[in-house]
């Protein structure tokens, strides 16, 4: 970490060219014989890219950016602020595996104090620096080995263990939950004896009945969309909590937060209704489909369903808060008659419970992509394949 680069001449010379290509500014002579025109580029990029993820952050005191895989792999500020939620105040956090250190300064806003584990030496080091400038002085930072560090502690000395596990090992991607590192399945016990809660964050990619199977206590699943992307899960263990785990789906668009929360018992006995399409569509942000509410959502929002294995809805009237995209229904083909009337050759297609790809749809019917039209190739109540021309209303 070089230290210059948080000087005030060197602040404004990246406040002044952090619009500019990083790629520019890195072949160009650097105006400063102590640091270099990489990592001026380098500090212009982390910029660039926080303003997207991390715009406090970015707007606000001088920060200190790290490799481009640090910024890349941590959190949202959107993200992190539903961890903080999650902390009661005055608790005793240990992040088991800091980062870029987004999370452990949210957690801190709520908790007592957050000791934020890094192996990477410069990397801790950032974080200790951003802190300070941050504003948040309860949280501490160590550059060791997170596990090593909880397995120090007493028996009961800790609140919440917090960690996200690398879904990388040795430069190789792997998918089952007891193969990323560290191996939380494997240390449960370890962390029930430290601490009282353990908060995962875990890939949106995760089979959840996969991870309900593996890891124990499970009282509260997240699963956390922003802006229509799936971002991440959240499961949070309680020791010897016995009874269902409450899924809630997350879905934060546009700076607004909705919530639907349900167990899987209740989504297992819902009864839902069938229809064929009515006024309006209703297509499900993706935190309902991940989080598999399939049927809750329905019931909550008085929806019928287009089929029981088509994840659309439909109404006569428009659902205030529905946590998805809202559509007024201009017109309803079969396959055969879309392939005779069809006079739509720009729209944005899409497909659900349908055998035929989208890109082959287009090819097909010649319809190019955007404009205002939007095209469901679906299936109905009935079986049948239809066509769904819509536009959105919200």
């Amino acid at each position: 970490m070089n230290k210059r680069i948080l000087d005030k001449d060197i602040q404004q010379f990246i406040k002044a060219n952090r619009e500019k290509s990083p790629s520019i500014i890195a072949l160009k002579k650097s105006p400063f014989p102590d640091v270099s025109s990489s990592e001026l580029a380098a500090q212009i990029d982390g910029w660039q890219r926080s303003v997207r993820k991390l715009p406090t952050w970015a707007f606000s005191a001088p920060i200190y950016y790290p490799d481009k895989i640090n910024l890349e792999q941590c959190s949202s500020e959107h993200t992190a602020l539903v961890k903080q939620t999650l902390i009661k105040k005055g608790a005793r956090v240990v992040d088991i595996t800091g980062g870029f250190g987004v999370d452990s300064c949210y957690m801190a806003q709520e908790a007592e104090v957050v000791i934020h584990c890094e192996l990477n030496e410069n990397l801790s080091e950032i974080v200790k620096q951003n802190a300070i400038e941050l504003g948040v002085p309860n949280l501490i930072c160590i550059a060791t080995d997170g596990v090593a560090y909880v397995d120090q502690q007493k028996d009961n000395s800790l609140d919440y263990i917090f960690i996200d596990p690398s879904r990388r090992v040795n430069h190789a991607k792997v998918f089952l939950l007891e193969d990323c590192e560290p191996n939380i399945v494997g240390l449960q016990n370890v962390f029930f004896q430290k601490s009282h809660i353990i908060i995962s964050k875990l890939s949106p990619l995760l089979d959840i009945s996969a991870a309900l199977q593996k890891l124990r206590h499970i009282k509260r699943i997240y699963v956390i969309s922003v802006d229509g992307d799936c971002k991440e899960l959240l499961f949070v263990q309680e020791r010897n909590y016995e009874g269902e785990a409450v899924v809630s789906a997350i879905r934060i668009f546009q700076d607004q937060l909705q919530s639907h929360s349900f167990t899987i018992q209740e989504e297992k006995v819902t009864l839902i209704r069938a229809s064929d399409p009515l006024h309006y569509l209703y297509d499900p942000d993706v935190s309902i489909t991940k989080a598999g509410a399939f049927k809750t959502i329905a019931k909550r929002f008085d929806l019928y369903k287009l089929h029981q294995h088509t994840h659309l809805y439909t109404a006569d009237n428009i659902k205030d808060h529905f946590p998805g995209r809202i559509f007024e229904i201009q017109e309803v083909y079969t396959l055969s008659n879309f392939k005779k009337k069809n006079e739509i050759y720009q729209a944005n297609v899409a497909t659900k419970n349908f055998p035929v790809k989208v890109a082959d749809i287009r090819k097909k019917f010649k319809i190019k992509d955007g404009g205002k039209d939007f095209l469901y190739f679906t299936t109905d109540m009935t079986g049948n394949h239809i066509v769904i021309h819509a536009l959105r209303t919200r």
